[in-house]
Parts: C-alpha cells; structure tokens; sequence
C-alpha cells in the first residue's frame, strides 16, 4: 500500500453517498473560496481601498504567504498522496459544465495537510481579528463558516481525506498564533515580521521541494513584498524626520533590508533567460514589490501632490519635445544662424 493511502476512515465513501450528484458543480464552486486567486483578489481589493487598518491587512498577508510556504513544504515532506475517488465523473456532465467543474473540483499534487484549509484559516480567522466590522462574535462565527464550508468541499470533491483538512486548520491556528507571538517579541513592526517569516517559509518549501517551480514563485513573492515593504516604512519614516541627519539610519536600514530582498529577484532576471521559471521568479517579486508600494502611495497625501508635480512637468517636457519635432522652430533656428549680425560673430571667433 503506497504511503498515507491509509490514513482514510472511510469518511468520503459515507459523504458521497449521502450526496446527490447534481451537488458536485455547487462544491466545485465553493471551493474556490479558500483558492489562491480568490484569497488574493480578497487581499488586493482590501489593501488598495485602504480600509481604517492598512497595515493590519498588510500584515495578515504576510502571514498568509508564510502559511502557503509551510503547508507546500509540508506537503513535500510528507509525500502523502490524494485519495483517488472523485465525487463526480466529468463525463456526466452537459458539455458546457464540464470544463467548469474539470478545472475547480480536481486537485493534483500531494495532500496532507490541505492547503485550502490552512489558507481559508488563516486569512478568515485572520480577517476576523484585523477588520472592525460588526462584533468579534459575528466575526468569528462567519469565519469559522466559511472555514468548514471550503474544509467540507474538499471532503465532498474526494481530493482531501478528513486527517488532511483537520490538520490543514491547526496548521492555519499554529502561523496565525506564531507570528502574533513573533510581533509580541517586538523584533520589528508586525508587517515586517510577517513578511520576514514568509521569506522563512518560502525558503523552507525551496529545500524541502527540491527547487519546485512553486516554490521559486512563493519565495519570489515573498522577498517582493518584503523588500516592498521595506520602502513604504523608509518613506514614511524620512516623511516624519525633523532634520536631514535623522534619515541616515533609516536609509541605511530599511534601505539595506530591501535592497537584499531585491538582490536575488534581479539576479534572477540577469542571469537567467527570458520566460525562465527562475525569471519568471524574479518578475513575480517585482510585482507583488509593486502591489505593496503603489496602493499606499496611492493613499497617500505628499505622495498625491510629489505625482502631481512629476505628472506636470512630464507633461511640460512632452510639449516641448513635440514643439521641436515640428519643422517651425527648426526654420527659426536657421534663420537666426544665418543672419549676418550672428555670422560676423562666428567669423569673429
């Protein structure tokens, strides 16, 4: 018997059973709601509307990458495979369902513990904490639905058994209350550590993956928004510096931290070939750099008002470059040379 094929108790065949199958396209769909995209989408529409809490969503997902690097890590060490039983052959399907249900309701890779239930835990429990909408109560409670949903949908769809899911959960518990007990040791400001702690995980799931293009992906991101973050702090620190002396320090560190999280991401896009995976790496850091930096410049108000002087005189330099691209200043121009008061001076000379 291959390994981890037995950690079964018969807990999918029961489920499957209870289930009619016109259900398999609704998990399907369910689903999605602990997949990478959408929890990214969730990040992404949070941190550029720039809700009360900025950096407390900033943080969390700093943590959430963190999470993602040690669930796949985890899952290569431990080599466990998916049980095999989906709860619904595609071949069922009207043709135009199919390919919707094919694409959300497989899984391929290993599957202990379930990295769909590690990232719906940290990122609803973890939005539970940081957003003040409603009472903690309600909070919680939603989060802990949409938990168990997403945790049952992979039971359901038969890519997860019920071990994988139950550890994916107390893995999510374990990062969220590891890297609030790294904040609490006041080693840097929270979204610092937690980037810090993703550039940790994401190292880890490099070595345990054996340099799996995943891997290179999580880690790039991770360094990107790292370093990123690095420059939203310096800025924001030379902002509030009361004379020039003071910005020393700040430039030296902040602007060292990044620089170091960069250092790898361009030597990838140097050394490497263009659409590479190691390139690819580099590239995907640099954006998620840019989805770091551009929201909080975005929301800033001295940011606002150095673009609108940048935007000005860019605009300046294109009037002028496209007056001279037209042939009446250059008519003028030779006119004003050849005039006989402006050649005696040259002859002069």
């Amino acid at each position: 018997m291959e390994p981890g094929t037995s950690r079964g108790i018969g807990e999918l065949e029961v489920i499957q059973q209870l289930l009619p199958e016109w259900l398999a396209v609704v998990f399907a769909l369910l689903t999605q709601l602990g997949d990478i995209w959408f929890l990214a989408l969730v990040f992404a529409l949070l941190y550029w509307y720039n809700t009360p809490n900025h950096d407390d969503i900033a943080a969390l997902a700093g943590v959430w990458l963190a999470g993602m690097g040690l669930v796949m890590g985890l899952k290569e060490v431990f080599g466990f495979p998916r049980p095999d039983r989906p709860l619904l052959d595609p071949d069922l399907l009207p043709w135009f369902v199919r390919p919707v249900y094919e694409t959300t309701a497989f899984a391929s890779g290993y599957g202990f513990p379930s990295g769909h239930a590690v990232n719906t835990t940290i990122v609803f429990v973890g939005l539970a904490y940081v957003l003040p909408v409603g009472t903690p109560r309600k909070r919680y409670v939603a989060a802990g639905v949409l938990v168990a949903t997403v945790s049952f949908t992979r039971l359901a769809l038969g890519v997860h058994f019920l071990v994988d899911v139950v550890a994916g959960v107390v893995v999510g518990l374990s990062v969220l209350v590891g890297a609030r007990a790294l904040v609490n040791l006041r080693l840097a400001e929270q979204t610092t550590v937690s980037f810090g702690l993703a550039v940790a995980c994401g190292w880890f799931f490099l070595v345990a993956s054996e340099v799996d293009p995943d891997a290179i992906f999580v880690l790039g991101a991770s360094l990107g928004a790292f370093g990123g973050w690095q420059l939203v702090v310096l800025g924001r620190e030379l902002v509030s510096v009361s004379r020039p002396s003071l910005a020393v320090r700040p430039i030296l560190v902040r602007g060292g931290l990044a620089a170091l999280a960069f250092a790898p991401l361009n030597a990838a896009l140097d050394y490497f070939p263009v659409l590479s995976v190691y390139s690819t790496g580099g590239a995907v850091g640099f954006v998620a750099a840019g989805i770091t930096v551009v929201p909080v410049l975005h929301h800033s108000e001295r940011a606002r008002r150095a673009g609108v002087a940048v935007e000005f005189w860019l605009r300046m330099a294109g009037v002028a470059v496209r007056y001279l691209l037209t042939p009446e200043p250059w008519r003028r121009a030779v006119e004003f040379v050849s005039s006989s008061s402006v050649a005696d001076w040259v002859r002069s000379r």
